[in-house]
């Protein structure tokens, strides 16, 4: 473990674990701090994290005011050595601005307020050792610091309107981690002083610390310090801590007829045209194709299996809630969808101008990003029914993520 400098012993170290969100975007019915992998809670995880660096003395969680007994529950197994260095919990507001001062004023009031206060995301359980003794480091000689990673993507800034105002250098841009490292009196006052700040949203405790008119230095992160926020990030989570994972890929395929009518359901998106097409429900084929594939990933059976075009309850039906159900499915065998790739055979109507509605409506449906969803047109060079203009057909490809059970 190299180290930037030598901090001297007389200086204390403390951290904040900030753990009082509701985690909602994570698709679970506890907070997900609180959710278990391989055996132990996010949240523990995360302090064993900070306490492995021996120089880290006090640890203060800020919890939500329902989850005490998750909180002592979930810190129960902790060996001594690390319960000795928690301090009793804070209770957390209802932003992290909020959360962040309640627990740094608790600190300020306690028999030996820090010199130095690491605040992190108790949903970052994997920073490592090293990670840690920059922060302090960094901390220590800059007075405020925070793990950035260099970002890989363009980043495009928009209007209100969505029009692109500018493109950043991504020389200048970085992704920044938690724990971020200051000096502790320097981050206290300037949360103290960020109160008057009624109109501004602070998303981080630098953002408070810099609009308090300090630099801010940036010190190296680490990709695999991820934090756990959607249902994808939870199934990578436990894909790291409890071995192998079943990968599978489905295959689906649908075709329907054209009929009179004035509009075709495409990928759960209406699109304007001379025709329809026909089928017992909404005969969107986009939407069977991509079921089909995931029941066929499952191992489950087709479309017609679980909705049964002899079944009038599923006459004009929204073809939504087939893909739901297949989605549901995934998820009661603690799956994941990976991503999603449909291929619309067609000559018309044209799906480029809806390419775009069409994945935005089925990562909703699926809940994913959609940057997990592809979707492609293609047109047979008039050949074949659809080249005739008879119809349209659909392929669809899905990959899902299983518990390793075999």
């Amino acid at each position: 473990m190299t180290s930037l400098i030598s901090v001297p012993d007389r200086i204390s170290v403390a951290a904040l674990l900030v753990a009082a969100g509701r985690g909602l975007r994570a698709g679970l019915d506890i907070p997900k701090q609180y959710l278990d992998l391989a055996g132990e809670t996010m949240l523990t995880r995360s302090i064993r994290a900070l306490a492995a660096d021996k120089r880290v003395k006090q640890i203060l969680c800020v919890i939500h005011p329902d989850d005490r007994a998750r909180y002592d529950e979930a810190i129960e197994p902790l060996p001594s050595e690390i319960k000795t260095r928690l301090v009793e919990p804070t209770f957390g507001g209802a932003t992290r601005q909020e959360s962040g001062k309640a627990g740094l004023e608790a600190l300020a009031v306690s028999d030996h307020p820090p010199d130095i206060i690491l605040v992190h995301d108790a949903a970052r359980p994997f920073a490592s050792e090293a990670l840690i003794a920059r922060s302090i480091e960094s901390a220590y000689l800059k007075g405020a610091a925070i793990p950035g990673i260099s970002v890989i993507d363009t980043i495009k800034k928009t209007d209100l309107s969505g029009i692109i105002t500018s493109t950043p250098p991504r020389r200048d841009l970085r992704a920044v981690q938690t724990p971020q490292a200051f000096k502790f009196d320097i981050l206290l006052k300037a949360h103290r002083s960020a109160l008057s700040a009624k109109d501004i949203e602070f998303t981080d405790d630098a953002s408070i610390a810099e609009w308090a008119g300090h630099k801010v230095h940036i010190f190296e992160g680490e990709p695999e310090n991820i934090k756990v926020t959607t249902p994808e990030d939870v199934s990578e989570a436990r894909q790291r801590l409890s071995g192998p994972r079943d990968v599978r890929t489905g295959i689906g395929y649908d075709v329907h007829a054209f009929e009179d009518g004035d509009r075709v359901i495409l990928g759960g998106v209406p699109i304007p045209f001379t025709k329809k097409l026909k089928g017992h429900s909404d005969a969107d084929v986009g939407l069977h194709a991509l079921t089909d594939a995931i029941f066929g990933a499952l191992a489950e059976g087709d479309i017609g299996s679980h909705f049964p075009p002899s079944d009038g309850q599923w006459k004009n039906a929204d073809s939504a809630l087939f893909l739901r159900h297949a989605v549901d499915r995934v998820k009661a065998r603690g799956g994941v969808i990976k991503h999603l790739d449909l291929t619309l055979i067609c000559e018309a109507p044209k799906i480029g101008p809806h390419r775009d509605a069409i994945r935005a409506r089925i990562a909703e449906l699926c809940g994913v990003k959609i940057s997990r969803v592809g979707v492609k047109a293609t047109t047979t060079e008039q050949l074949g029914f659809t080249g005739r203009g008879e119809g349209i057909a659909a392929q669809a490809i899905a990959t899902i993520e299983l518990p390793d059970l075999a």
